[in-house]
């Protein structure tokens, strides 16, 4: 299913917003506790992050926000904060030690742009500058919300979540685990982030404990769908319309779920996705329709 225009001009609007905000808070002005800001890592951070992208994750975090009528800035931010993180994920994911990639979002990669020492700095720069986003004042979270938000993106970032699931990931190259392991594997690789993108709407919007846990199992079953739309991907888009190389997990034996099931599983297991998605949406009825929508892109993407 083909997105809506509406929908379409919603995801870009939140998405320049977004860079508006990096572009702004990335800037030459040094900040306070801050002693310099060295031009040539300051340029690779922002070669890293406004380079493009559907933001997705912001995306999440707005509109789950929304939904339960939370600060609208405060997303914005906490959705700049995720973006830093997922955006050096991609900086170091693209590293010769890991995936050895030349070009993302149509653009070489940081290591390319500018060399691989620099490409790690940008990218442990960009991480560590997420949670300035969330704990600085400009935020408009009580103490309470910024503490959860920061201990819940850690969570879903670190060692439990997303580095731990490239770890799997590169460790999947030698020893190519079973269909459990797979889904661990992408559940922290990927999904871990998207579920933070969704629960942090409940946060902002200092929801209760039942509204936190089923926008948390919303990002599960999307991020899910996600990463098995992406999979689907890699084995039939060309390099030109993702903006980065294709049929690489294949050449190098990476298992999938794709991989082991076929397209036409994949398909239908993405079907049942959405619909487990909108269900858990049900109790919010028609103000949940964005969110439904997003589900359904997010499995029929086609980059």
């Amino acid at each position: 299913m083909k997105e809506t225009s509406s929908f379409s001009a919603h995801l870009k609007a939140n998405a320049l917003a977004v860079e508006d905000l990096l572009s702004d808070l990335l800037g030459p002005v040094v900040g306070a506790d801050e002693i310099a800001r060295p031009a040539n890592l300051l340029a690779a951070m922002r070669h890293g992050v406004l380079n493009g992208g559907k933001r997705l994750r912001p995306f999440l975090v707005s509109e789950c926000t929304a939904l339960l009528e939370g600060d609208a800035n405060a997303a914005l931010r906490i959705g700049a904060a995720l973006e830093c993180v997922h955006c050096y994920s991609l900086v170091h994911d693209d590293l010769p030690a890991m995936d050895d990639d030349d070009l993302r979002r149509g653009q070489p990669t940081v290591h390319i742009a500018f060399d691989e020492a620099t490409a790690i700095l940008a990218g442990d720069s960009l991480l560590t500058f997420a949670f300035d986003i969330i704990a600085a004042p400009e935020t408009p979270l009580s103490d309470r919300q910024k503490t959860a938000l920061i201990l819940a993106l850690a969570r879903a970032s670190g060692h439990g979540g997303m580095a731990g699931g490239q770890a799997l990931d590169l460790a999947a190259e030698k020893t190519a685990p079973g269909e459990a392991g797979i889904v661990t594997l992408q559940a922290m690789k990927t999904g871990a982030l998207i579920r933070f993108a969704c629960e942090a709407g409940a946060i902002i919007a200092d929801a209760s404990d039942e509204d936190r846990r089923r926008l948390r199992a919303f990002g599960e079953k999307i991020g899910l769908a996600f990463q098995l739309a992406d999979d689907l991907l890699d084995l039939t888009a060309d390099a030109e319309a993702m903006g980065k190389a294709t049929g690489k997990d294949a050449a190098r034996g990476k298992g999938t779920l794709v991989a082991l099931h076929g397209q036409a599983w994949a398909e239908r297991e993405l079907e049942e996705l959405v619909a487990q998605a909108e269900n858990l949406l049900q109790p919010y009825g028609a103000r949940s329709a964005i969110l439904v929508e997003t589900a359904r892109f997010v499995a029929n993407r086609r980059s």
